[in-house]
Parts: C-alpha cells; structure tokens; sequence
C-alpha cells in the first residue's frame, strides 16, 4: 500500500511517515500544496492525505483539482479545524474522510485501512479486454495465476488498453520504493507476460512503444 502525505509540518509529517512504515504503508511527502498536486495527479497512490492548511496551494484546493480531473483516489482531509462547518465543506469538496488534529498514527492508520477496504467492495473483481480476464482478487490472468509485479503490470494496462502507460507510471506504481535501478527490468516482466498471453491464445498483444512505456492492443 502506497499513500501520499501532503504537510507543511515537516517534523510532523516525517514522525507519521516513520510509524507508518512500520505498518507496511509507504508513504511519500509532500509539505507544499503545488508539489502534493503534482504527485497527487501522477495516480500512483492507494489514499491521498491533505493537511487543510498548506503554501502554495490549500489542501481543498488540491482535493478540488484532484476531482475535476477525475481522479478518484480516497482522501483524507486533516485540520486543526474540528468545527462541524469545516468537515462538511472538506467532505463536499470530494474527501472521503476528515480527521482533526492533533490525531494519533493508530486511528490514522485504522482509517487508512478502512478507505483500502470501501473500494474493494464496489470495484469489479474481474478486467476484461478482447478474450482476457484478469482476476483482481486471484492475481490471474484467464485462469493463470501471476506473480505480484506481473499482476501489477498487465492490471494497469487492462485499465486503458490501446492507451500508452508510461514505463514510469509503472514502476513507481507497481515496483514503489524499490523502483530505484528497475528500469531494463521491467522488460522481463513484460516478456514474461507476453508468453502468458501466447499460452493463453489471446487477441490481444503488449506493444512496446520506445521511449514511453507500453499499451496492450488486439494483434
């Protein structure tokens, strides 16, 4: 799991990344608003969290822009604000959860965990393209299970096949923090999945375009 934690406070905001490291949470930092907005628009985390209050840019105004664009990334809004009056405007602007400050890790990351758990419940458990069926909760692909970075790969591309996805996008959203010296690696992965879709007999094809990353089409 990968989120996003965008606070000016920087003591703060390194002290939460820490205890939520140690929860198996990755957590990258942002402490102004312009920078949160643009690793916000990357689309890379599982929950976006905006502290209220931020130079440059205020944390509703990221939430704001973040929605406009579509994306529909869980946030959670935080703020010394606790008055009933600031959480509704938080929440009508498009967060999926408010949480007051001071707060302690613990409930941050309950509510984290809960956020996880919302969209798995309405997601479609399986991605369809051409005669491919990938399995979100098997990790399978018609049938044939994957290893965890093969998953993440052949899932994002059957997102927007025909659509180019970016050899960056990919491995900051599927290797994260280890993405660091993966680049010709990811080119296994990809062979690796092209042999699967060769076994399976499948229409569709990974094309590698040079320079920018790859897009599933029909053959």
């Amino acid at each position: 799991m990968r989120v996003l934690y965008v606070e000016d406070e920087q003591f703060l905001a390194e002290a939460v990344k820490h205890n939520l490291n140690k929860e198996d949470i990755e957590c990258d930092l942002a402490f102004n608003g312009e920078d949160g907005l643009n690793m916000a628009l990357d689309k890379i985390y599982d929950v976006v969290i905006l502290d209220v209050m931020l130079p440059k840019l205020s944390g509703i105004d990221i939430l704001r822009r973040m929605r406009e664009r579509k994306i529909a990334t869980p946030v959670i809004m935080l703020s010394a604000l606790s008055e009933v009056e600031d959480k509704v405007h938080g929440l009508e602007s498009g967060a999926d959860d408010y949480l007051a400050k001071p707060f302690k890790t613990a409930e941050l990351v309950a509510r984290i965990k809960a956020l996880m758990r919302r969209p798995a419940e309405i997601q479609d458990e399986k991605v369809k393209y051409l005669n491919l069926v990938y399995d979100v909760n098997e990790k399978s692909l018609n049938g044939i299970t994957l290893t965890a970075k093969e998953a993440g790969i052949i899932h994002e591309l059957l997102k927007t096949p025909g659509k180019i996805v970016k050899k960056d996008f990919l491995l900051n959203k599927v290797w994260g923090g280890e993405a660091l010296g993966e680049d010709n690696y990811i080119e296994v992965y990809i062979s690796r999945l092209r042999k699967v879709l060769r076994k399976i007999g499948s229409r569709a094809e990974i094309n590698s375009v040079r320079g920018f990353g790859y897009k599933i089409v029909e053959a």
